[in-house]
């Protein structure tokens, strides 16, 4: 696991989260809005490409989508674990995306899930990433 996403001992998904987010808000100056946050916890592995994926969305709305604010739903239930973060910045071509939508796709290809970003220009992007419970 990476510096990055290490969670300090005894630390659940969403006090993970809600240090990053908190930090990232503080150093970005980006308004985060969370709509929800995870209350059950899940695996360290999942934690760990949840949180990778998380930063990387970060860092795309802050180098590249112009937006103020943020919102960001983590949620686990019967179904599994889903991500979303959405942005109202300038939106890109898809087709044209970059190695950091790799590494967040890569991140829940991993622990066997999916992940999907939707973007129009001049509105903003969404990220959304799945995990299925598993058994």
């Amino acid at each position: 696991m990476t510096k990055d996403t290490r969670m300090r001992e005894g630390e659940s998904l969403a006090e993970a989260l809600e240090a990053c987010l908190s930090d990232w808000s503080q150093r970005t100056g980006i308004t985060v809005e969370v709509w929800a946050l995870p209350t059950a916890d899940v695996s360290p592995s999942t934690a760990g490409g949840v949180l990778a994926a998380m930063r990387e969305a970060l860092a795309n709305v802050e180098s590249h989508s112009g937006a103020a604010a943020v919102s960001i739903a983590v949620t686990v239930g019967a179904g599994g674990l889903r991500m979303t973060v959405s942005d109202h910045g300038q939106g890109f071509d898809t087709a044209k995306a970059a190695r950091g939508i790799a590494r967040m796709r890569a991140a829940f290809a991993e622990l066997g899930g999916t992940l999907t970003v939707n973007s129009v220009r001049g509105e903003g992007t969404t990220v959304t990433g799945v995990l299925p419970r598993r058994g």
